[in-house]
C-alpha cells in the first residue's frame, strides 16, 4: 500500500544575520540564498523545493525582520508578513549570538497561529552546552507549543532532525509543484543575485544598501551566456566608488560575478556591467514594482 503524500509550505523567518539563508541552501541542497555577514542581504521571497517520492517541500527564505526606514524595506517586511500568513509550518530561526527578545512583536504573532511552528536555535557551533540548554528553556516558555532543535547550519549539524520534524507535519497533499521543479525564479534572478553578493562582500557599509541589480539582458547560445546587468545607485560618489581608480573595483566585481555564475549556470559567460544613478529607486513605487518588490 502506497504512503499518502505530503506536501506543504514551509516557511523560514527570523532576525537578520541569524543564518536564515544559510539554513535554506542547506536544507535545500543548493545555494539559491546569498550568504553574507552584512544584515539585510535577502530582500526578496526565494523559494526553494525539496522532493521526494512522498513528500514535497516548499521551503521559503525571507527578508531579516527589521524596523523599516524607506519603503523599499516596508515591501521587504510585506514578504515576511505574508510568510507568517501563508505558511503550513512556520521554521523560526534564532542563534545563540542575537538578544532572544529582538523584535519581540514577531514572537507574539507566532503564539496566536495555528499552523505549526519549528524554532531552531542556530550558531550552537560557536556556542556552548550551558548557554544553548538556557537558550531552549527560554524559548520553551516563549513558545511552549513550538519544537525546538538546536542545530547549525555552517556544519550541517542537526538537519536531519529539522528535515524529520517538518515531514511529520506537513499536510497529506498533493504536490504543489512539478517534481522536477527546485525553486520558483529564473535565472535572471539568480544572475541578479549574484552580482548583488558580490557587491555586498566587495564594498563597505554605504554602498550595498544603495543598490539595486537590473538583468537587462539575458542571452543564451551554444556557447555561453550572454549577461548585461545594470547597478542603479542613489548619488554620482557611490558610482564612483563602485568603478573605482581605472574601472578596477568594477572589474574585481565582474570577474567574480562571473565565476560564479559560470559554477552556478555550468556554462560558460560573457558579462558585462554598468552603473546608472537612480537616486530615488527605494521610496519610488514605479521602481521598485520594476524590481519586483511591489505588485
Amino acid at each position: 500500500m502506497s504512503k499518502e503524500h505530503r506536501a506543504g509550505f514551509v516557511n523560514i523567518i527570523g532576525n537578520p544575520n541569524v543564518g536564515k539563508s544559510t539554513l535554506m541552501n542547506a536544507l535545500v541542497g543548493e545555494k539559491l540564498c546569498i550568504v553574507t555577514a552584512k544584515a539585510q542581504t535577502t530582500r526578496h521571497r526565494i523559494m526553494g523545493i525539496v522532493n521526494g517520492e512522498d513528500f514535497q517541500i516548499v521551503y521559503s527564505d525571507t527578508p531579516g525582520i527589521l524596523k523599516p526606514n524607506y519603503r523599499l524595506q516596508k515591501n521587504m517586511m510585506n514578504f515576511v508578513d505574508d510568510a507568517i500568513g501563508d505558511a503550513d509550518i512556520i521554521l523560526y530561526v534564532t542563534d545563540t549570538v542575537e538578544k532572544p527578545d529582538k523584535n519581540a512583536d514577531y514572537v507574539e504573532k507566532l503564539r496566536g497561529l495555528t499552523c505549526p511552528v519549528i524554532l531552531v536555535i542556530n550558531k550552537i557551533d560557536i556556542s556552548d552546552q550551558p548557554r544553548v540548554l538556557e537558550l531552549m528553556a527560554y524559548w520553551k516558555e516563549q513558545l511552549p507549543e513550538a519544537l525546538i532543535i538546536p542545530a547549525s547550519a555552517q556544519e550541517r549539524f542537526n538537519l536531519d532532525s529539522i528535515f524529520d520534524a517538518i515531514v511529520e507535519r506537513l499536510p497529506v497533499c498533493p504536490p504543489w509543484y512539478d517534481k522536477d521543479t527546485f525553486t520558483d525564479r529564473n535565472l535572471r534572478f539568480f544572475a541578479s543575485e549574484i552580482i548583488r553578493e558580490k557587491i555586498l562582500l566587495n564594498y563597505g557599509e554605504e554602498i550595498p544598501y544603495c543598490c539595486e541589480v537590473e538583468i537587462e539582458s539575458f542571452k543564451e547560445g551554444p556557447e555561453r551566456y550572454e549577461i548585461g546587468a545594470v547597478i542603479n545607485v542613489m548619488r554620482d560618489s557611490q558610482k564612483g566608488i563602485l568603478i573605482g581608480k581605472a574601472g578596477a573595483a568594477m572589474k574585481r566585481l565582474g570577474t567574480q560575478a562571473r565565476l560564479e555564475m559560470e559554477d552556478f549556470f555550468q556554462k560558460k559567460v560573457f558579462l558585462s556591467l554598468y552603473v546608472k544613478v537612480d537616486p530615488d529607486w527605494r521610496e519610488s513605487r514605479k521602481e521598485l514594482r520594476r524590481f519586483g518588490y511591489e505588485e
